[in-house]
């Protein structure tokens, strides 16, 4: 079982800069990739970034630019830095482990954070 725990988000101003954190219990992180999602009110949940074991990253087009997935396999943790933040990108940031790598297979997995608000106002 993994556990996801998110954290670093708030109330920021257009324009600022939030680091989102998702510290990972277990021992698959390295081998997991990673994703993180929003959903605004009223709204379906959505891919925001995504990285892969290899550190290969994508992007949803509304942050190209402006946010930066990354990782600390020796800390466990995934990151999403998120700067030039706009109102539009208010929501619950959650963070997903969908799939890890062993034994020279993939195994699909669904494993979810609690969630962590990010509020974009003047």
């Amino acid at each position: 079982q993994v556990q996801l725990v998110e954290s670093g988000g708030g109330l920021v101003q257009p324009g600022g800069s939030l680091r989102l954190s998702c510290a990972a219990s277990g021992s698959i992180f390295s081998r997991s990739d990673m994703g993180w999602y929003r959903q605004a009110p009223g709204k379906q949940r959505e891919l925001v970034a995504t990285i892969s074991t290899s550190g290969s990253t994508a992007y949803a087009d509304s942050v190209k630019g402006r946010f930066t997935i990354s990782r600390d396999n020796a800390k466990n943790t995934a990151y999403l830095q998120m700067n030039s933040l706009k109102p539009e990108d208010t929501a619950v940031y959650y963070c997903n482990l969908a799939r890890y790598y062993s034994g020279g297979y993939y195994f699909n997995v669904d494993y979810w954070g609690q969630g962590t608000q990010v509020t974009v106002s003047s």
